[in-house]
This record gives structure tokens, sequence and C-alpha cells, in this order.
């Protein structure tokens, strides 16, 4: 076993590993950011390493830093968690080639084998996965996107072969928007994921989002540990999941998980990961989808998943200390057969959004009271604690409470009482919207799908929610003036640069006449303090509705525009959003430029 491991992440999911570490006692190393240097996760370690500013491309997904905080720390292991270098192949293999460390999760090969879709789809193909009509070579023209609506018809999902979780997929509707389209996910695939490569899929209307969890360790075993249901979203981001899907017969969800071995085991696949597929619903139907009912591969995630405790509720397996364990060459001490599946349970992302306005992330925010719930069956996965300010730089998450019962109904009962006894002031969350969706009749039936959340539910019910168990919306005062001082202290023959703050002084005189070098404020939008561009004329200005970067400026000054006219891309949440014009007229003034950061409710272009 391993004497210490570096987690790779921050959050609820570097907690997440770091308990499964402790129990298996083994020591634990933190990495942060400079946003993150106060965060629960850094409290939890053994000890930490800052590896970079802010920014995510500085930190956190920087190879070298990551690598050189485990070296000085003398871990013998690294663990991803998920997201950022989770499922990098090229990181992997950097880790895999140090000498002393160990990867946890499958081997760098397997990644890149499943991590770019076109190469999954043939080996899934080949192992006799049903997978959806679709290209297995990479796409560079977008008349080949053409041609295959000529033959399959539209819709049609154009993906980035890096992407996942809707990140750099496009829906083109009809021939007039394939280059548009086309382009804009291959700019995407570039942007997050380093791979403008992307492949065709026949859209699926009205799917139900099914994955599989499975283990594999090097010893040739491979196990499935049953399926998720993770088909409440929106803009494909995953908000409920839940185990076992109230869709599915048994004749079905054994077809599936078998499906998943089969072409985890084709691909040689080592440690835990996630086959997603999915599952065409029958409108009407009349009972569980059964065995004759269309399922299609969609990807796999080599990575553990947000939604694994769901997994780990249902079937008692940690597989946190799995991954662990296969990592250091452990053999799975269970058969297939000795998977037992006990009850149902649901996860509910906690993240600080308001549902009623289009799950807008928030700006910033203190948790004032952060209370969770407990009782029977109930689990909270978190990193914040109360007085814990929101940091707003990577994902919004602030908490997973997890909800375990005898049958789905009692699991509902369940949580319905619990996201009644969490209490959290401060922060606007979807808790509201949480507790809407277990009172819809369309979720408790279990008759939704991918599609609900975007196309079918009625808006005003969220709004209402919002205004009836929501906190009320208020102006949180500025913070205080935090003052950061550094000393050098020598503690038995050992330096270390030791970093203060106090809150509320007067920064210290430096040799220049400035403050002190440690504190500092973030750039406005255009540029450096003072800098900013200023906004002028009475027109109608167009703000942006929450932080983000600038992708593209798609007008000048000048420029006359129509309502639904694309005048600014934005990157928020991973995702890209055109900002359009609310109506017709004439650009008097575009007051931001590509690659820009913007807050919530900066100006970004006048319209006169």
């Amino acid at each position: 076993m391993f004497r210490k491991v570096l987690v790779a992440n921050r959050g609820e999911i570097a907690v997440r590993v770091m308990r499964a570490c402790e129990e298996l006692n083994v020591g634990t190393v933190a990495i942060y950011s400079e946003a993150d240097k106060d965060s629960g996760h850094v409290r939890y370690a053994d000890e930490a390493y800052n590896v970079g500013p802010a920014r995510a491309a500085d930190s956190y997904l920087d190879h070298e830093a990551v690598i050189e905080a485990a070296r000085k720390a003398d871990a013998d292991a690294i663990h991803p968690g998920y997201g950022f270098l989770a499922e990098n192949a090229e990181f992997a293999r950097k880790v895999e080639e140090a000498e002393g460390i160990t990867w946890i999760g499958p081997s760098s090969d397997a990644m890149e084998s499943l991590g770019e879709k076109t190469k999954a789809r043939t080996i899934m193909d080949e192992a006799d996965v049903p997978i959806v009509p679709g290209t297995t070579d990479p796409v560079t023209d977008p008349d080949v996107v053409r041609e295959f609506g000529e033959e399959h018809g539209y819709p049609i999902a154009i993906k980035a072969e890096g992407g996942g979780g809707g990140r750099g997929m496009k829906v083109v509707e009809d021939e007039s928007e394939v280059e548009d389209q086309f382009e804009s996910a291959q700019r995407e695939g570039e942007a997050y994921f380093g791979n403008d490569s992307v492949y065709l899929e026949r859209y699926l209307e009205r799917p139900r989002h099914i994955e599989v969890q499975i283990i594999a360790d090097e010893h040739g075993n491979v196990r499935h540990l049953g399926e998720r249901d993770c088909s409440l979203q929106r803009r494909h981001q995953k908000v409920i999941e839940e185990g076992p899907s109230p869709a599915l017969s048994d004749e079905l969800r054994e077809q599936i998980g078998e499906a998943a071995r089969r072409g985890v085991a084709a691909a040689d696949y080592v440690n835990a990961g996630t086959v997603e597929f999915l599952v065409e619903e029958e409108p009407g139907r009349d009972g569980p989808l059964g065995p004759d009912a269309n399922f299609y591969f969609l990807e796999v995630n080599t990575r553990i998943q947000v939604e694994h405790p769901v997994t780990e509720e249902i079937t008692g397996v940690d597989i946190v200390k799995w991954q662990i364990r296969v990592a250091a060459g452990e053999e799975l001490a269970f058969a297939q057969d000795d998977v037992d599946f006990d009850g149902h349970a649901m996860e509910f992302r906690i993240n600080a959004e308001n549902a009623a306005k289009n799950f807008q992330p928030a700006s910033g925010g203190k948790l004032a009271t952060y209370d969770p719930p407990g009782g029977v069956g109930v689990r909270v996965d978190d990193a914040l604690r109360q007085g814990d300010g929101i940091v707003t730089d990577y994902d919004s998450m602030v908490a997973k409470l997890i909800v375990h019962a005898e049958d789905r109904d009692e699991c509902i009962a369940r949580s319905l009482r619990a996201l009644r006894e969490y209490e959290i002031e401060g922060v606007t969350t979807i808790l509201p919207f949480h507790r809407l969706m277990l009172t819809d009749e369309t979720f408790v039936d279990g008759r939704h799908t991918t599609k609900y959340l975007d196309e079918e539910i009625d808006r005003s019910r969220i709004e209402d929610a919002q205004a009836q168990w929501g906190p009320e919306e208020s102006t949180a005062p500025e913070d205080e003036e935090v003052v950061e001082r550094e000393f050098t202290v020598e503690v038995n023959g050992k330096r270390f640069e030791v970093n203060l703050e106090e809150r509320g002084a007067v920064p210290l005189a430096t040799g220049d006449g400035g403050a002190d070098a440690g504190a500092s404020r973030p750039e406005p939008a255009g540029g450096s303090s003072g800098g900013a561009t200023a906004v002028e004329g009475d027109g109608e200005r167009v703000d942006a509705e929450m932080q983000g970067t600038i992708l593209s400026v798609e007008v000048e000054e000048g420029d006359e525009v129509a309502p639904g006219d694309v005048l600014v891309v934005l990157e928020a949440m991973k995702m890209e959003n055109d900002i359009v014009a609310s109506r017709g007229g004439t650009v008097s003034q575009v007051a931001v430029g590509e690659g820009e950061s913007v807050d919530m409710g900066d100006t970004l272009v006048v319209i006169e």
C-alpha cells in the first residue's frame, strides 16, 4: 500500500479521496491555487502545496507544478479525482514515467483509447456493444456532416473527441446550421481539451442517460456495480442522479451491465470507470423498458464520477478505496455474483446557482449559515464550512447530498426531509429546485428524459419554488481589506516561507512607497485597475449574465444588428454561451475584447 497520496484536485472530491486514504492509513497531500488557499480540502490534508495562481491553467492544470508538488511532499501516488487532469492521458503518462510515483487510475494508453470518442466507438463496436449510428473517424470537412444528414437525417450531434458532459457538443437541426455548428464544436474542443477533432452521431430526441459503474484490476477481473440513471439534466449537466434506474426492467439492466463489462475488458482497462449509454424512451410506455429497448454506447469516463456515491450506497462498495487498492496491485476481493443491490439511492448536486434564472451561477458570497442534514440514510459530501467564502474561479458545487432508503418511494420522502433540513444562507443554491423536483409528477413517476428540464418543464414552477423556499436577494457587503505579510522563519534548522493575513489593517509601506506586495486585487474587464473600458451613451446595454471569459466578439462599432443576432460568445461553466441582441439597432460601443474575463453585470455591448 502507498505511504502518501497527493490528490490533484480541490473541493469535496479532494476531501472524499483523502477520507478513503485516511481509512487505509495513507497520508494525504493537497494542492491549491491562490484562490483556494483557505479552502476545505487544504484544511483537511496532512500537508498542502501551492501550485500557482487562481487561473486553472496556471495551477491545477499545470502538469509540472503538480508533479513537482508530489516530489516535494515525497508522495508515492497521485489521485486525480474528477475534472481537471483526471482524463488527461498526457498527464497520466508523465506520472507513470515519474520515478517513484504511481498513477491512481487507468493507464494512459487506455485513457487515450477510450478518451478519444472515435477510438472508443471502434473498440465498443468490435466488442459487440451497440453504438449510435455515427462516424468512427474524425471529421474535418463540413461537407461530411451534410452527407451524414442526407443518409441518416437531422438532427445531428457534432462532438469534440475530448469532450464530455455536453462540452464540445453542438446539435445541427438542419443543413443551414452545418457550417456554424461545425466550427463552434471545433473551437470549443480546442479551447477546453486541446483537440479540435470532432465526430458525428445521430442525435437521439428523447433518450434516458444510463451509466454503469465498473472496476477492473490488473489480474483480469472486471466487475460492474450496477447502473445509475442520470437523465435529469440541464444543458447536458446532471443535477439529480439515482440508482437503480426507475425505467429499466431487470432483463434490460443486465444486458446493459454485461455490455459495459465486455467493452472495458476489450480495452484492457484497469481501475474504476463509467460506461455511459443512451436508452431510447418509448412514448406512452406502460411499465419498465423491456429487453427489446434500444440502448447505445455513449462514452467511457476514465475516472471516478461525481455521482459515484449513489453506487456506493446501494452496493456497500467503497469505490475510491478500491481505486487505491487496485493501483497498489491488489486483486478485487469480490466476484460479480457477490455484488448485491440494496434499496434505492439519489444524489442531489447542491450548486451555488439560481435555478429560477436559468441556473445562473453565483458570483460570490459567504456561507453565513451552513447546517447540513443528518439522520438515517443521509450522507453529505462537502469541503466547505460555515463562514467559508465561495470560490467562483472553478465550478459552482457547494456539496452533494446523497440519500439511501429501502425503495424509491421512501428515498423520495427521506430526500424531501433532508432537503428541508439543509440550511444555507448567504449564497443562493438550487435547494428549492430539488424540493420542487421531488414533488414533480414526471420525475416522481420516473418518466423524465434528458430533455425534460430544457424543453418541457414549466419554468414558472421553478421561479415559484425559488421564491417560496429560496433566500431573499440581498447585496453582500464588500469584504474588508485583507493584507498579506510574508516572513521567513527557521525551525530546527529548516527555513519556511510564511504568509500571514491581517484583516482591516493598513498596508505596510514598501521601499517604493507602494502597498504590500502580497496584497492584490483582481483586474476588471478591459485591463488593470483604472484601465477598464468606460461605457458611454444612452443605448441598450447588453450585460454579462454570469461570470466568464470572452471567446469571441462577433460585432464591431457601427454594425447594424437585428433581434437574435449573436453579439459576443461567452464561456461560462465550461460551455459556450451566445449573447444575443434583444432588439435591433446600431452597435455604438463594444466594451470587451477576446480573452477578457468579465463578471456578472459587466456591460459587453451598447446598442443605440
